[in-house]
């Protein structure tokens, strides 16, 4: 068995959802989107819940923040924002074929969903859950954390967009249609250069770790 990264996720604040199917739409998209950027395999279950396996375990917190992005990015009104709680699972495992998903199972698999299950008991939506804890490295999920609670639609587009191709900030700009200075300031609204920084540092301090 190699080491993967395993997310368990939920939709926060479900039960406020109207449109159910909208809702379940994004949560494919954001699964979609991390297979064809990282290689994973996702499903998406109960609704409003999913979970997904990272073959490289270093990319398992970039994978987290894609799929919030992608979630924040395709809410319906600024009054409504779509986001989720997400455990990320690092341990032994095999990333299963999507007919064999339900079967999964692994050290990563059970970190995860039990992380999902502690995450619930409080006001977190993010955290990491590893077999001996990393407090420095948690302490620094807990700042990104909450940079990515306040996200608009508009600074997660641009941010998912960042972690998902290698457009360049003109060719994000030609491609949403919007003013390099516009894609700037979002991306200075969505505190870009932290988030990069912290995604760069987690992912190296992941490899030494496994």
């Amino acid at each position: 068995m190699s080491v993967i990264g395993v997310l368990s996720g939920d939709i926060v604040a479900s039960r406020d959802i109207s449109d159910k199917r909208k809702l379940r739409r994004a949560i494919d998209t954001g699964i979609e989107r991390l297979g064809q950027s990282l290689g994973a395999v996702g499903t998406r279950f109960r609704g409003d819940a999913f979970q997904v396996a990272i073959p490289e375990s270093r990319d398992s917190l970039a994978a987290a923040v894609i799929m919030r992005a992608s979630l924040i990015e395709h809410s319906p009104s600024r009054q409504q924002m779509w986001d989720a709680r997400i455990a990320v699972g690092i341990g032994e495992g095999t990333v299963p074929t999507l007919e064999n998903f339900i079967d999964a199972d692994g050290e990563a698999f059970i970190r995860s969903g039990q992380g999902l299950d502690a995450l619930s008991q409080g006001d977190r939506r993010l955290g990491l859950f590893l077999a001996t804890p990393q407090p420095e490295l948690d302490l620094l999920i807990r700042f990104a954390d909450d940079i990515v609670s306040h996200w608009s639609h508009n600074a997660a587009e641009v941010i998912r967009f960042n972690l998902t191709t290698d457009h360049s900030q003109s060719e994000l700009a030609r491609r949403l249609g919007r003013s390099q200075p516009t894609i700037n300031r979002r991306l200075s609204a969505a505190r870009w250069p932290l988030i990069r920084d912290f995604l760069a540092f987690s992912r190296q301090r992941l490899e030494t770790l496994t």
